[in-house]
């Protein structure tokens, strides 16, 4: 069985759990089309309906080189019809040019941005609902491979092994994870009060009345991680993002973030300032945490400058500006969505709940 095969099985029987009856979306660029048959044929194995949306490389760029903030903005009809309807979506991350966007009006952008909200609401309630459910799948491109400062075969291992295809029941492998973190996540059911402290970083949250979610891979593929969402107000201190991670083509690395009653007061980077400051300000929720969560996937190695795979480090957590997730609680919305991530190995580094230690040097303790 080839990569492709298992991983459209891993998203078929373990991810979205395909059933006769389901509409399934399956989004890619053109560079992931080996993927996208395989999953095209099994969707119809099991009785479903694939609709596939490919798109060509930098379609993006061209749609900011030439849209306006009309055009850019304007949510096709035929995009609302069909979150509404489709019953699972696959999406297929498989960049051609990580950077395709670096040098665009990132006005535009952050129109964009802000106007799909109104996409996201809808499968947010539909899915709070029951009735539609999405995944991302990784698919190895030599521009990912470059990025990530590697070869494209010694990618393409790294991807597939961090998505744990190379065990021998790479099913089984991922209900065991599902096991262990709904484990972690019932001894913090009744924790309020978050600190972490490392680097440059003393940073308390509130998480009362919030919830814990176990990233066991239904999701995302690859996972390993467990999040929630902070009181909106809560977050107060400093913190230090050590890991670069790049956003919609533009790299950001060495954050700084100040928070004083749950807003972002001053932000600086050691690269990328300037892109950093404009998508704080994008909206009036830009600016807060939507985001607190702890990287658990120890097959994830190294930096790769790809969010899919580097929130979830083993040893970091990651926190996010901007919109936050219902299921767990949370309340804040934005167009914009940007997971900053944290070296925790490091001798100093320590979370606490409610002032008890429980982790300690990208290790729980509990």
């Amino acid at each position: 069985m080839t990569n492709e095969q298992k991983l459209s099985k891993l998203c078929c029987d373990y991810c979205l759990k395909v059933r006769e009856g389901d509409t399934v979306l399956i989004q890619s660029s053109t560079a992931g089309e080996p993927l996208v048959r395989e999953l095209y044929k099994d969707i119809l194995k099991r009785g479903g309906m694939p609709v596939v949306h490919l798109t060509f490389p930098d379609q993006d760029y061209l749609t900011f080189k030439y849209g306006n903030k009309k055009t850019v903005s304007t949510i096709h009809p035929w995009d609302e019809s069909m979150f509404e309807h489709v019953s699972k979506k696959v999406y297929i991350s498989c960049d051609t040019n990580s950077t395709t966007l670096a040098n665009v009006d990132h006005t535009l952008v952050s129109a964009a941005m802000a106007a799909r909200v109104k996409l996201r609401d809808i499968t947010d309630k539909r899915e709070a609902k029951g009735k539609f459910s999405w995944t991302i799948l990784p698919y190895p491109s030599h521009a990912m491979a470059q990025n990530a400062n590697m070869s494209y075969e010694e990618y393409a291992e790294f991807v597939f092994n961090a998505c744990k295809l190379n065990d021998d029941d790479y099913i089984g492998s991922w209900n065991k994870v599902n096991i262990q973190q709904d484990a972690l996540i019932s001894k913090f059911g009744t924790v309020n009060n978050i600190r972490v402290v490392g680097e440059k970083t003393d940073l308390t949250l509130n998480m009362k009345g919030r919830k814990w979610i176990n990233c066991n891979g239904t999701l995302n593929m690859p996972d390993g991680e467990i999040f929630t969402s902070p009181v909106e107000n809560s977050a107060n201190g400093h913190i230090y993002f050590d890991f670069p991670t790049s956003y919609r083509g533009n790299e950001a690395q060495g954050v700084y973030l100040e928070f004083k009653d749950g807003i972002c007061t001053k932000a600086t980077a050691e690269k990328g300032e300037g892109y950093l400051k404009k998508m704080l300000d994008m909206d009036d929720g830009s600016r807060k945490v939507g985001e607190f969560a702890i990287g658990t996937n120890h097959n994830i190695t190294q930096v790769t400058k790809d969010i899919l795979f580097d929130e979830k480090i083993g040893g970091t957590v990651h926190l996010a500006v901007g919109a936050s997730y219902p299921e767990a609680g949370g309340k804040n919305k934005s167009g914009l969505h940007w997971d900053l991530i944290k070296n925790m190995t490091t001798p100093e580094s320590t979370i606490y709940f409610d002032d008890v230690v429980v982790y300690r040097n990208g290790q729980f303790v509990i």
